[in-house]
């Protein structure tokens, strides 16, 4: 999940690293860079990924985004109809279409965890404001911010919503997103890893002060691995895209791994090579050459 904004300037040509692994399957990020800053998908990155599922590559969405969001890459999914949400908290079923998805797999933040995270960075960062997004309900605190396109369910603080007797109890937590509304969002991060510890896996898609709290050990990174075990499709076969902090553990992972042009710099650092800006197709550009390779 991503608010508009450039975060650093477009690299104008892609860098392709060396590697001599034909591709199997195909993990791309969505805002910031597969869906230009408009929220739409080009016709040439439709016609690149429809292009890789007929060679025999599979597309993976693989997004900060809650599964009711994916109406904008739901014509998209191919065959398999899967993607992986909430930053790696659920891979869902796609084929439905808007609000008629299926979970195929959940990874829950533990109600426990949940509050201690609330606790712990209350107490670290004084004026964090919080909300709550589960498998199908999205609640918030009264004074967190109108940051997303949707209204929340409930109003109440993240202790009553995550409490045993909250509103939803039985319904699984996928993520917290904490707010702040001076800190710098990188100071933040840094923060809020500190004071949380193994509790809870942090990052961040946001340019701004947003945090966006998992399970431990779920991101988006160990998820996409559980995919590809199943289907017997190892790393070095992956090719990866993003541009914010919450793909780098993704890209690091990947055999080939691609920073958009409009990357955040730790996201530069983690991957294999660059490609240009999402609004100038940077995906697209690199499936197109992709697809040159394989026989």
């Amino acid at each position: 999940m991503r608010e508009n904004g450039r975060v650093t300037s477009a690299t104008r040509q892609p860098e392709t690293p060396a590697s001599t692994v034909p591709p199997r399957l195909i993990a791309t990020d969505l805002d910031g860079t597969l869906l230009r800053d408009d929220k739409s998908v080009s016709p040439r990155t439709v016609a690149a990924l429809a292009a890789a599922e007929e060679a025999g590559i599979e597309v993976f969405f693989v997004t900060g985004r809650p599964a009711r969001w994916m109406d904008v890459v739901s014509d998209h999914v191919h065959g398999h109809g899967l993607a992986i949400c909430g930053n790696g908290a659920a891979v869902v079923d796609l084929h439905g279409g808007p609000g008629a998805h299926r979970f195929v797999k959940v990874r829950e933040l533990a109600r426990q965890n949940a509050l201690d995270a609330v606790r712990l960075l209350r107490d670290a960062a004084p004026g964090t404001v919080y909300a709550i997004e589960q498998t199908y309900g999205f609640n918030q605190e009264p004074d967190y911010p109108k940051l997303h396109m949707e209204v929340p369910d409930i109003l109440l603080s993240a202790e009553e919503l995550l409490g045993p007797a909250g509103p939803l109890p039985d319904e699984p937590v996928l993520k917290i997103l904490a707010y702040h509304p001076t800190l710098d969002p990188d100071a933040f991060l840094t923060l809020a890893r500190l004071a949380l510890g193994d509790r809870a896996n942090v990052t961040r898609s946001s340019p701004s002060a947003l945090l966006e709290i998992s399970g431990p050990g779920v991101s988006k990174a160990s998820t996409l691995a559980l995919c590809c075990a199943e289907r017997g499709i190892s790393h070095e076969q992956v090719v990866a895209f993003g541009d914010m902090p919450n793909d780098v553990e993704m890209l690091t992972w990947a055999g080939r791994s691609y920073a958009m042009g409009n990357a955040h710099p730790d996201v530069i650092a983690a991957a294999s090579g660059r490609t240009v800006a999402n609004n100038e197709d940077g995906v697209a550009v690199v499936i197109e050459r992709l697809l040159g390779e394989v026989p």
